[in-house]
């Protein structure tokens, strides 16, 4: 038993910790990595976005989440009606909107 205890005294100091400013430092990098790839990036899309939605007008030819490509032929506060084809007409969120296209474009498809 006195074997254990003389090894135990005999054990150097324990590493000290890292300093207060140490560890406020790294959160603060961590806050600015976070900040610069990930937050601003998308917040920057979304304005983008959002002044695209606002953008919208009667005879725009837009495409839209789903892939489906159309012209606006209404537009009514959030949504809008798309002419996907003559006589084929949907009612869609102008949010879902990912792209508006040159006039003209669905005449050449």
């Amino acid at each position: 038993m006195s074997l254990f205890i003389s090894t135990a005294h005999a054990a150097g100091e324990a590493a000290q910790q890292p300093s207060m400013m140490a560890n406020l430092l790294m959160i603060a990098v961590f806050v600015a990595i976070f900040y610069f790839l990930i937050w601003r990036p998308q917040s920057k899309r979304a304005k983008e976005h959002r002044s695209l939605v606002e953008s919208l007008g009667v005879g725009s030819e837009v495409v839209f989440a789903g892939g489906l490509m159309g012209k606006i032929v209404k537009i009514e506060g959030d949504f809008a009606v798309v002419e996907l084809s003559r006589g084929v007409e949907v009612k869609i969120q102008r949010a879902s909107v990912i792209s508006v296209l040159p006039e003209g474009t669905l005449n050449n498809l």
